[in-house]
């Protein structure tokens, strides 16, 4: 089963974990420090939270797609490259405490979107890789645009 992730930056943990919780009527899947994750099924949905700084407004971090499988990960690195968008790959990295494969791209807003699979749970409290954002974050940062060279939209990733 895929689903689609957003992550949020938001200005208040905790009274984030909570309305989530009301809303959804689920607890979270993980917590760590200055991260939470809802992992639903219906809707099919992973809803990532990360603590953002106190008095800013909630903004989006990026959106993906999360796979079951390394190989759809693979499939849609093809798929995307063949669609002519530049991609950003990262294999066995450590990010939102979980060992990841993943690609990325970005739509036509410069919204970053990331195809990934979750290969096993990690106690690590850092981004692997250079996707680390101030040396001791617990979330990883989508590569800028441009990273890998060129711009690129995003058509139907499953």
């Amino acid at each position: 089963m895929s689903r689609l992730q957003l992550a949020l930056n938001v200005p208040d943990l905790e009274g984030s974990v909570a309305f989530y919780s009301k809303l959804f009527g689920v607890e979270p899947a993980k917590r760590r420090p200055g991260y939470a994750n809802f992992a639903l099924a219906e809707p099919p949905l992973k809803l990532v939270l990360i603590e953002g700084e106190a008095g800013q407004d909630t903004r989006l971090d990026h959106l993906g797609v999360e796979v079951e499988h390394t190989e759809q990960v693979t499939s849609a690195t093809g798929r995307l490259r063949e669609a002519g968008l530049a991609t950003f790959e990262e294999n066995d990295t450590t990010c939102c405490y979980a060992l990841q494969d993943k690609v990325w791209v970005h739509g036509p807003g410069r919204e970053p979107w990331e195809v990934y699979v979750v290969k096993a749970d990690a106690d690590a409290d850092a981004c692997g890789g250079d996707g680390d954002r101030d040396g001791d974050s617990a979330v990883c940062e989508a590569p800028r645009e441009g990273d890998e060279g060129g711009e690129g939209g995003l058509a139907a990733v499953v």
